[in-house]
């Protein structure tokens, strides 16, 4: 594959302008074929060129070659048998709605069960392009042992546009969860920035105190939410948050010391549900000249309503 840099081109990043043009490729993607030396940036007449590194940057006139293979163990296989409901299906979106315990993406090659090797299996459309070749088509992920909605582009235009919306804050998606209920106000916004955790890879840490968005620069993170009721000390919260990034709502939760109950990562009590009490119920789009206005929303599975009924 071949990109030529021109005047529309030439200043971005190489790793930044290959996932934008291979599809399916994703920055693991394009980060494997710059250590395994298979970008090269040609330039002149005389057959000049040198290996591309992720940091470069293009320049007008060059020509950026991409050795590809054929197929890659990288990409997601299709699976009929895993689970799928399907809740919205028009030409250009699909929203289907996660069960808890289901991975929705798998993370080694081969892997079946997930949600993307259902969707691809019945939508084989959406393997052309996404974030990686193992989240084809996926506008955002949701944890495994988090049940509820998933986005899905059917075409790449659609799922361009739908990643865009989500990042400028304009598709409407909520969660419901449980947690504690003394001592937590009834509605609030938690403006926490988030990193990863110094100590522990599989947790996200929430940085308090200034003294560590110094030392671990965090994202900004913001969770607004609203208490729907409240039933035997436990509160049923609704939150929004548009932009979420890992873990985002269980640690700010956490942080506000009212976790998740059965998130026990986080410090949440177990011993009324086996997993963390949170569910994607709501995404709302606005639409616009290419893709309708909708609304999907999905109950609240029965162990979770369970807790607060």
């Amino acid at each position: 594959m071949r990109i030529e840099i021109d005047a529309d081109l030439a200043g971005r990043r190489l790793d930044k302008l290959l996932v934008d043009r291979v599809p399916g490729l994703g920055r693991a993607g394009a980060k494997r074929l710059f250590g395994e030396g298979r970008v090269r940036v040609l330039w002149g007449e005389e057959g000049k060129w040198r290996k591309g590194a992720k940091g470069d940057v293009a320049a007008l006139g060059e020509t950026v070659e991409i050795e590809l293979a054929e197929g890659t163990a990288d990409e997601a296989v299709a699976d009929a048998t895993a689970t799928l409901r399907v809740l919205l299906e028009t030409d250009l979106v699909l929203v289907v709605d996660k069960p808890a315990g289901q991975p929705t993406a798998p993370i080694s090659a081969g892997e079946t069960g997930t949600l993307v090797n259902a969707l691809i299996a019945r939508y084989p459309e959406v393997s052309g392009f996404g974030f990686s070749a193992r989240e084809p088509g996926l506008v955002h992920r949701i944890d495994t042992d988090t049940s509820g909605l998933v986005l899905a582009g059917r075409t790449e235009a659609a799922f361009t546009a739908l990643v865009a919306a989500l990042r400028a804050g304009l598709l409407d998606k909520r969660y419901l969860l449980v947690c504690a209920a003394e001592g937590l106000p009834e509605q609030g916004s938690i403006e926490i920035p988030l990193a990863p955790h110094p100590k522990d890879r599989r947790r996200v840490y929430a940085c308090v105190h200034p003294r560590d968005v110094a030392r671990y620069d965090p994202r900004p993170a913001s969770t607004s939410y609203e208490v729907v009721r409240v039933v035997d000390g436990l509160a049923l919260v609704e939150a929004r948050a548009t932009r979420a990034t890992r873990h985002q709502i269980r640690v700010h939760f956490a942080a506000l010391g009212h976790p998740l109950v059965g998130d026990a990562l986080y410090g949440g009590a177990t011993d009324r549900i086996a997993r963390q009490a949170l569910h994607a119920h709501h995404i709302g789009w606005g639409g616009d000249a290419h893709i309708p206005a909708f609304t999907v929303t999905s109950p609240l599975p029965d162990d979770i309503a369970a807790l607060v009924p």
